[in-house]
């Protein structure tokens, strides 16, 4: 029985700011107006339905509407409705139609578990969390957001469709075990979560 960290996700209260974890992965967020008032909607495809469903409860548990569906070459589609409440993070990540990281992003349990909800992988003795290959500029402000938070990452791929921060080393993989807590359930959940 693993004793749960106090800085893990699942010590840290739920937030609809913990969804920025999802725009730090191939997610994406937009504005339009709702009855008047501007609303947002927060959506990423995801490669396995297990990821689909994992981030649904997340999402639910900030308080907000999911729902999962399936894109036209019939992936998983994770999209919240549209709430107001998700205007001040598309603001933040967004300058114009391109995603961007704000200066002072860092991400927290709640946030990196959202992340390797999204696109965390194993890679050998290492682990990766996806980028979005849509928003290249992205890519060297969330390194340097990892590496605020003590978990030095290293960038690869980003001239492929794959680009990830790749973590390496026992003691930045003890980190972000540490951060994301407890797999979801299931077999398919636990070989895709990051371990020491």
């Amino acid at each position: 029985m693993s004793q749960l960290s106090f800085f893990s996700a699942e010590s840290v209260p739920p937030a609809v700011a913990d969804l920025t974890g999802i725009l730090a992965a191939p997610g994406q967020i937009a504005v339009a107006g709702h009855g008047g008032e501007p609303a947002a909607r927060l959506s990423v495809v995801v490669d396995r339905l297990w990821r689909a469903e994992a981030l649904a409860e997340l999402i639910a548990e900030a308080g907000l509407q999911v729902e999962i569906a399936r894109t036209d070459e019939d992936t998983p589609l994770v999209r919240t409705a549209m709430d107001t409440r998700l205007v001040a993070m598309a603001r933040e990540w967004t300058r114009g139609a391109v995603k961007t990281v704000p200066p002072r992003w860092l991400p927290g349990p709640r946030e990196l578990r959202a992340w390797t909800l999204a696109s965390g992988r194993p890679d050998s003795d290492r682990y990766l969390l996806g980028l979005d290959p849509h928003a290249p500029d992205t890519h060297s402000p969330l390194a340097s957001a990892m590496m605020r938070v003590g978990i030095a990452p290293t960038l690869i791929g980003t001239r492929g469709t794959h680009p990830a921060l790749r973590i390496s080393g026992r003691r930045r993989l003890s980190r972000l075990v540490e951060n994301v807590g407890e797999p979801p359930e299931g077999a398919e959940a636990l070989a895709h979560w990051p371990r020491i």
